[in-house]
């Protein structure tokens, strides 16, 4: 007879080997307290886990002969999806904001757009700050690269240049990455 599956393979398959999946004959047993029990082969290893109504996980697969624990497996993967949640949930994604200019700029309209990029970064973000140039104001590119190190000088004090201005068609660009914060604040 056939055994159809049921779609939850995954689910055993994910986490540390358990019981009679561990392959290797002789293995290193700690009980549920820390305390060694030595080495053992496997089926002595699994009975004395079915004996306290727990299971016996492999928890260093890679040591020689391979560490196994006996414990509540079902427990055990509850409280590492917890902590994979908790870590997930700490991290702390960069996102790159851009801040489009002209060479044309009026003096109102960049301190607008520097504040905007201070805020960027102090956010803890990374800023794009992007020149476009118009029709043939792409041969005076040197006055884009005035503005730029005007914004990079601005800005000195909240971020540091992780990639330094270059001309790409019609665009001239520079990343600025938030500078690391102290860990008083």
């Amino acid at each position: 007879m056939v055994q159809r599956s049921r779609g939850n393979e995954k689910n055993s398959r994910s986490g540390p080997k358990a019981n009679l999946e561990i392959s290797a004959a002789q293995v290193r047993v700690i009980d549920e307290d820390g305390t060694q029990l030595g080495e053992l082969s496997l089926e002595a290893a699994v009975n004395a886990a079915e004996e306290r109504d727990l299971d016996l996980v492999e928890v260093s697969p890679n040591s020689d002969p391979p560490v196994c624990k006996i414990m509540d497996l079902g427990r055990y993967k509850y409280i590492q999806q917890k902590k994979a949640q908790e870590a997930k949930k700490k991290q702390k994604i960069v996102e790159v904001k851009e801040v489009k200019l002209r060479i044309k700029i009026e003096e109102h309209d960049y301190q607008i757009k520097k504040k905007h990029a201070e805020r960027f970064l102090n956010d803890g973000n990374k800023a794009k700050i992007t020149i476009m140039f118009r029709g043939r104001e792409v041969t005076h590119s040197q006055l884009g690269r005035k503005l730029i190190d005007r914004m990079i000088e601005d800005l000195d004090e909240f971020g540091v240049v992780e990639q330094e201005p270059n001309l790409e068609g019609r665009n001239m660009t520079v990343v600025i990455g938030p500078k690391i914060s102290k860990k008083g604040s």
